[in-house]
């Protein structure tokens, strides 16, 4: 608008003027049509999956196996998962320790721990791996263990930085404790960062929650890529335990994206899809997991399954 009160016209897109930093020359060139044999060697050629996780070896004797819960997309239940399955494998009989590897530091809640009475947490355990033992905290599942995450761990990249062999260090931490449980569950946060790096070096395998969401398989292609990165350079023992399917509803949705997973990976599928339910997300609130809370509901009776499929896989049974 001008002084005078007449409205300013705006220039039209096509009358400006073209910025020409250089001039370029276009020559075209005839490469001819590829031969028959150029032909018939693509066409023969065998097609690739898009994406290929490699599976997880087996345990080595007389230790925990250690598994990573992943995906660097965020609220796709890797907590809740990591509660349950834990809470489900404790049940069985097994001795089952859970580091909480995540700053929001919900696995305490979920299994019961008051973390303003937490002195030692999974910061102190990667900044002094010698006090591993003194780490561990009693939750109200029998046979669980946990180290507590919490805020502190926002920090703890910047405090690293400068040390050596800072990708090993929970690898190291580790070591005085696997001889006395039989699995170790790691709950991660939605990033890549150093926490989750000294996670995976530190691991047997992997699991990974998939919501039945759009952008699911997006989110597994970032995955796979950054565990060919890790197998490369820091732990070639790294493979996928399971892909799990969780947060889903009979939506169309819902069903053409578990379709679609289920396609990429047949072999990795963790049955049956964790479908949603209000009781599994109001267990936390009570501070016990769901086969505490509520067993016979929908989430509880869907992650005493996925436990019994992962029992399998990790030689539990």
């Amino acid at each position: 608008m001008t002084l005078d009160g007449e409205r300013d016209e705006l220039p039209e897109v096509g009358a400006a003027p073209l910025i020409i930093d250089a001039d370029f020359v276009e020559v075209e060139e005839d490469r001819g049509l590829p031969s028959l044999d150029a032909v018939e060697e693509i066409s023969t050629a065998r097609a690739r999956r898009p994406l290929e996780l490699p599976r997880g070896p087996a345990t080595p004797d007389g230790r925990a196996r250690v598994v990573t819960v992943i995906n660097q997309k965020g609220g796709v239940g890797k907590t809740t998962s990591v509660i349950n399955i834990a809470a489900q494998m404790a049940l069985r009989g097994h001795k089952v320790l859970v580091i909480d590897a995540d700053s929001q530091g919900n696995c305490a809640t979920g299994l019961g721990v008051d973390k303003s009475r937490v002195r030692t947490t999974t910061r102190d355990l990667m900044l002094n791996p010698e006090c591993a033992v003194d780490s561990r905290h009693a939750t109200a599942v029998e046979n669980v263990h946990i180290i507590v995450g919490d805020r502190t761990l926002v920090g703890l990249e910047q405090e690293m930085l400068r040390q050596l062999g800072r990708e090993r260090r929970l690898t190291e931490a580790l070591a005085p404790l696997l001889p006395h449980y039989d699995l170790v569950l790691i709950d991660t946060p939605p990033s890549l960062g150093l926490v989750t790096i000294n996670a995976l070096v530190a691991s047997d395998g992997i699991v990974i929650p998939v919501q039945t969401e759009y952008f699911a398989l997006e989110g597994l292609a970032m995955l796979a890529g950054t565990i060919r990165e890790v197998r490369g350079l820091l732990n070639p023992r790294l493979g996928v335990d399971g892909v799990m399917l969780t947060m889903h509803a009979p939506t169309l949705l819902n069903q053409q994206v578990a379709a679609e997973v289920k396609e990429a990976f047949p072999e990795l599928i963790v049955e049956p899809p964790v479908r949603r339910n209000i009781r599994l997300a109001e267990a936390p609130s009570h501070g016990i997991p769901i086969h505490l809370h509520d067993p016979k509901s929908n989430g509880g009776q869907d992650y005493q399954k996925v436990a019994s499929v992962l029992e399998a896989r990790w030689g539990l049974l």
